[in-house]
């Protein structure tokens, strides 16, 4: 079985980057892979293609890979938290609490299209205090935190922060465009700036969380064989889920609320490798990059007027709209399954 792992890890990462390669490929300048790779390795290679590989389509390539990494990781571990294979990250309250934030900000007059550190940051505090109010509220009157408990309560606080989202929308606003585009999801624009915020938060979250993996396993046993081990449950599944939350926040801070790749990874995941979390985190971290490179890529080939713009110009479709036609067949499949 090691052996299976290992030859199945190297063929994901070895896939992963030719995925890369045709990822910085495509787009509205189509560019053959002789192409990128002369303008990934020679400085003599035409400064046009140079400019595009290295300046536009790599920086949002290695954005898509790490942030899909994050949210396929995020999966894995509320799923395990949760004991429910449906779950993701937007149960966390994560989701719906970056988003609030995010457009509250924008609300109050900041800019969502100029990189900086601002957004990015606003976004990672409102994902984190949505993660922690829906952990607070499970907590109250000392029932602990059950994962039905948990999940209803997700729900709540995102319809919650939803709610709030969309009546902060219907006031207007002049960036309600670029607001919409990242509320479904998006992967335009990613330069190096958000790489650079990006990468830092991956360094450190994912050692963090992958270090959970035995804490991750006694879940998946029934709380009182748990607690017959000596571990407290609350505890553990507190850690896990703070994992979930620390993973989403930081994805969602940078290409917003993309949907349904901390669904589906952990499962393709778990079809390849099985359960153990020893191998199922690693392995949903490397699907979940490849699930959001291979939608960024669909996404690129297909361009669309981006709304409320008078203007003729046109942009890749949202990477949340591809993940979202690709992710609804697959959750029905799951319900069928599961119910």
């Amino acid at each position: 079985m090691r052996r299976c792992a290992v030859v199945l890890g190297v063929a994901g990462w070895v896939g992963l980057g030719g995925l890369l390669v045709l990822n910085i490929a495509t787009g509205m300048v189509s560019l053959s892979l002789s192409e990128v790779a002369t303008a990934l390795i020679d400085p003599a290679a035409d400064p046009v293609h140079r400019q595009i590989v290295w300046e536009l389509r790599l920086p949002r390539g290695l954005v898509a890979a790490v942030a899909g990494a994050l949210l396929g990781l995020s999966g894995a571990f509320s799923q395990i938290a949760l004991r429910n294979p449906l779950a993701e990250p937007s149960l966390t309250g994560v989701v719906a609490g970056g988003a609030f934030a995010t457009a509250l900000w924008i609300g109050g007059g900041g800019r969502i299209a100029e990189p900086s550190l601002v957004l990015p940051a606003v976004a990672c505090a409102g994902g984190l205090m949505g993660g922690a109010l829906v952990y607070g509220m499970a907590m109250i009157g000392g029932r602990g935190a059950e994962p039905v408990r948990l999940i209803l309560i997700g729900v709540v606080v995102s319809a919650m922060f939803q709610t709030l989202t969309s009546l902060i929308m219907i006031r207007g606003n002049a960036a309600l465009g670029s607001l919409l585009t990242w509320l479904i999801g998006s992967l335009n624009g990613r330069v190096w700036v958000h790489w650079n915020v990006l990468w830092p938060w991956a360094g450190v979250v994912i050692p963090c969380s992958l270090a959970l993996v035995k804490t991750a396993n006694t879940l998946l046993l029934s709380d009182d064989v748990v607690r017959e081990l000596g571990v407290n449950v609350s505890w553990a599944r507190l850690l896990c889920l703070g994992a979930a939350a620390m993973t989403a926040a930081g994805a969602v801070a940078i290409v917003g609320a993309v949907g349904f790749v901390g669904l589906m990874s952990p499962h393709f995941a778990r079809r390849v490798i099985g359960s153990d979390a020893r191998l199922l985190l690693p392995f949903s971290l490397l699907i979940g990059a490849i699930v959001l490179l291979g939608a960024d890529t669909l996404a690129q080939a297909v361009t669309i007027n981006p709304p409320f713009t008078a203007t003729s110009y046109r942009a890749g479709l949202p990477v949340g709209a591809v993940t979202a036609l690709l992710g609804a067949p697959w959750l029905l499949y799951l319900i069928r399954k599961t119910i």
